[in-house]
């Protein structure tokens, strides 16, 4: 059909204008209430794509409904007439009444309907309630954005502990004797019996007992022996035999060459390879303790979401082993490493752990949220309109118009993108119909540009 034709070549010509050719039959009410301007063309009374330029009945004897153009698209004798447009909506105007190939009449475009910015649409106040145009004004405020991330409990690495000996000794008795007990620092673990340590032991005695002869026979012999019972006492402390094992020697002056070993902080006992019986030699790993009190999460973050994951972030923890509660945190790192095959970068969280309950090994679910930050111009996301080549935001103007804007859209955080230039904050955007009166905008820019072209 010629119609379809013609629909066609206006998709070829923008595209922009599409929506402005009716998809379905205006009620008899609505054409008598909101279009009472001349009649365009007839339309299929059951909403089929069917037109025709003059009156006609359908199959069943029904009459064609006739579709008028708005009552402001009327001649007005104090308006002044700019051109006259295509009434299909084609890129073909006329300084002059016109009509087309099937006897349609070009409707005028006027001044007021140009003075604008070059685009910029009029809407009657009826058909912008009948297209769902929403508005929203343009608002300040600080972007905080949120990011989602997983990730691992872990011990804070800071507060692990080895106890070991550094020197060989036999392990006669445990007092700690199995992993995943909880220990206090100064708690008796293990107890040894050394020949070595009783020979350092007996080393210092020895000294001490000399002390008092050494002082009566002068000054040389004095000397010497306080020089060979410090030297006794520092090897001993050397090699971290418990302070209480040291003054007790002191005091009595018997070598024992047996200890009763303390641990060295509070934690809980992750590996514990020792057993009573054994023969430990110097350096041997004997319990391995972790204090739990603050725990890490290890969370993977893309390298694009590193600036919102970043250091004083905060950050709430969920896990699957305690539904519905949330722990709260801080990014405290950002290791300096990127995965050259995940792309993602290692995030330390860290949380306090007083009750026990994070356990290393968890699975976590992150949230994490960037630092409060300055306020900035925003508005909401359903508002701007990115083609990828240009950012634009249709501003509403009042009396149903709309003018484009272009902008420089930024961050984007709960619903709302920031607008780092093209507006300044007085403005009220629209944020629904958006593509129909961008569409028709870029229509009217393009049609103003023919005219112009075409003037001599």
């Amino acid at each position: 059909m010629i119609w379809a034709a013609a629909a066609f070549a206006l998709a070829a010509a923008g595209g922009a204008a599409w929506w402005l050719w009716p998809s379905h039959a205006p009620h008899r009410e609505e054409a008598s209430v909101s279009n009472t301007g001349r009649i365009l063309y007839y339309q299929d009374p059951s909403g089929a794509p069917d037109y025709s330029p003059t009156p006609k009945k359908d199959a069943q004897g029904r009459d064609y409904v006739a579709v008028r153009a708005p009552a402001e698209a009327q001649p007005a004798k104090d308006k002044t007439v700019l051109y006259y447009r295509n009434p299909m909506g084609l890129a073909d105007t006329s300084p002059t009444p016109k009509k087309d190939s099937m006897g349609m009449d070009y409707i005028p475009v006027y001044a007021d309907e140009g003075a604008d910015q070059p685009g910029t649409v009029k809407i009657s106040l009826d058909r912008v309630q009948r297209l769902g145009v929403r508005t929203s004004p343009v608002t300040r405020q600080a972007m905080n954005e949120t990011v989602q991330l997983t990730g691992t409990v872990m011990a804070d690495e800071r507060k692990l502990g080895v106890v070991a000996l550094k020197f060989p000794a036999n392990i006669v008795k445990l007092h700690v004797a199995a992993a995943g007990e909880k220990v206090r620092a100064g708690q008796a673990l293990f107890e040894i019996n050394s020949p070595f340590l009783l020979q350092q032991e007996t080393t210092l005695a020895l000294a001490l007992k000399a002390q008092a002869v050494s002082q009566e026979l002068g000054d040389v012999y004095a000397r010497t022996n306080e020089r060979s019972a410090t030297s006794a006492r520092a090897r001993l402390e050397n090699y971290e035999v418990p302070k209480r094992e040291i003054e007790r020697l002191i005091r009595t002056r018997e070598a024992k060459g047996q200890v009763v070993w303390p641990a060295p902080q509070d934690g809980v006992v992750i590996e514990k390879p020792i057993v009573a019986g054994m023969q430990a030699q110097a350096g041997e790993t004997l319990y391995r303790l972790a204090d739990l009190s603050n725990v890490w999460v290890i969370a993977e973050a893309p390298e694009s979401l590193l600036a919102i994951a970043r250091p004083g972030a905060t950050a709430r923890v969920a896990l699957n082993a305690y539904p519905g509660k949330t722990f709260e945190g801080k990014v405290t790192f950002v290791y300096p490493e990127v995965s050259m095959t995940t792309r993602t970068a290692k995030v330390r969280i860290e949380l306090g752990n007083a009750e026990g309950l994070l356990l290393p090994g968890m699975f976590a679910s992150v949230e994490v949220a960037s630092p409060p930050g300055d306020a900035v111009l925003a508005v909401p996301d359903s508002a701007l309109i990115d083609s990828g080549r240009r950012q634009v935001v249709l501003v509403a103007r009042g009396e149903g118009r709309f003018e484009p804007r272009a902008v420089a859209a930024g961050r984007r955080a709960n619903g709302m993108v920031e607008i780092a230039s093209g507006l300044d904050g007085n403005e009220t955007v629209v944020t629904s119909a958006t593509f129909l009166i961008d569409a028709e905008s870029n229509l009217r820019a393009a049609l103003q540009s023919f005219t112009a072209e075409q003037k001599p």
